[in-house]
């Protein structure tokens, strides 16, 4: 056995042995460790961006672009606002130990569903630091033990941040351990991770279409999908056209390099003549590139001709596809060929019309006359979020502290025997 693997090893056993004490404690502990740590965060900040220095000057060494060198990036004050997201988390209602559902049996037995923590959680996820201490304050709220799994390329700053939180545990009735960073910063070391079906219960991959395709074809963990969105808004017959461009412009460009941002666009063919010139003139004023089918591109001489691939596309960038359909349900056959299962929005003044799409749909979230922007764990006033679901076992869309939480089922009675 390679050193490596021994070494995750004896984390993942202290992780597990940290779940045990950590899932009964009230939310009094928790919270209170949660507020301890946001202050140690505070305290440490030069430390953190000492560290996080190294981690960026060797990414621009290799050529790492500077939309992702600002991601990777700290800075004191950026430290203060991760610390305050964590004083959120800690206000949060604790969902542990909530009954889902009770009742009382005709034979006299007391049945409650309660929610308990998952237990050990991973988290992979790709390039912002940020998520080291969102993912584990999340979990530590809920009760779980989280195994952390950053890139590589912010293994120093996840180390830093990592010791930080281990320090801030100490003296709590939280187990320092609670909080774990996995090893090894070698493909090797998440294989580790998604191979430790006994010791981790869960694995959430955070990132790109390739990182989570990779953890769910691999990992002997369960998995939760979370991220990709090829979300795509649908300007109906019946739309009105100012609300519609408002909320394809907000879509694509409020924040293009998310998963709820707008990828695709559908216009109803009766209303393409008025429609589609405006929106195209304003989204190349807004800096938008369309990739559009024969009749998108008839409307427009800076049409890029789209490929069977863009209709695939999770651009994240100022790009979106586009196509005229000839009726909503041709629109629901085109989102179920190429959607991801994220988020959709149907534009109409047509109540017919919209109670359809929404059936039809087969998404996370869909939206009726607002903006895929909203599918959002805090938009959604869950107060924080560890990813967007887009599978359906388990959890679906926003994943707050509830979704963090599985069940067990209490059973009350007073001697009772089965006949």
């Amino acid at each position: 056995m390679s050193d490596e693997r021994e070494e995750f090893l004896r984390v993942a056993r202290r992780a597990r042995e940290a779940a045990a004490g950590l899932a009964p404690l009230p939310r009094s502990a928790k919270d209170a460790a949660l507020n301890r740590i946001a202050d140690a965060l505070v305290t440490a900040a030069p430390e953190i961006v000492k560290a996080n220095e190294a981690d960026v000057a060797r990414a621009r060494g290799n050529g790492t672009s500077e939309y992702m060198i600002d991601r990777l990036s700290l800075s004191e004050e950026r430290i203060a606002a991760i610390a305050d997201a964590v004083r959120k988390v800690a206000a949060l209602p604790d969902p542990v130990g909530e009954t889902v559902r009770g009742n009382v049996l005709p034979n006299g037995l007391e049945l409650r569903q309660v929610r308990v923590p998952l237990g050990v959680v991973g988290i992979i996820y790709e390039g912002r630091p940020n998520v080291t201490v969102d993912a584990a304050a999340l979990c530590l709220k809920s009760g779980n033990v989280a195994m952390l799994r950053g890139s590589s390329s912010a293994y120093d700053s996840n180390t830093v941040l990592v010791e930080v939180m281990q320090g801030a545990l100490t003296g709590t009735e939280v187990p320092p351990d609670a909080v774990q960073l996995v090893p090894g910063t070698s493909r090797e070391s998440v294989k580790h991770l998604m191979r430790a079906r006994g010791l981790v219960d869960v694995l959430i991959p955070r990132g790109g279409a390739s990182l989570i395709s990779s953890v769910v074809e691999e990992s002997t963990v369960p998995v939760i999908e979370t991220g990709v969105g090829n979300c795509a808004v649908y300007v109906d017959a019946a739309a009105d056209a100012d609300t519609a461009l408002d909320i394809l412009l907000n879509a694509k460009t409020q924040r293009p390099s998310v998963c709820n941002a707008a990828e695709t666009f559908l216009v109803h063919a009766d209303i393409a003549d008025t429609f589609v010139p405006r929106a195209l003139e304003a989204l190349e004023s807004a800096g938008v590139t369309v990739h559009g089918d024969e009749r998108i591109r008839s409307f427009g001489a800076n049409v890029v001709e789209a490929t069977e691939d863009d209709w695939y596309a999770e651009y994240l960038s100022l790009d979106i596809a586009a196509r005229v359909v000839d009726s909503l349900d041709d629109a629901v056959a085109h989102i179920r060929r190429y959607g991801s299962g994220h988020t959709e929005a149907i534009v109409t003044t047509s109540q017919p019309a919209a109670k359809r799409f929404v059936a039809l749909v087969d998404s996370a979230a869909v939206m009726v006359n607002a903006s895929t922007r909203f599918t959002d764990g805090e938009e959604f006033g869950f107060g924080a979020e560890i990813g967007i679901s887009t599978q359906k076992l388990h959890a679906r869309g926003p994943m707050g502290l509830p979704e963090l939480t599985s069940t067990k089922y209490v059973v009350t009675g007073e001697g009772h025997v089965r006949g």
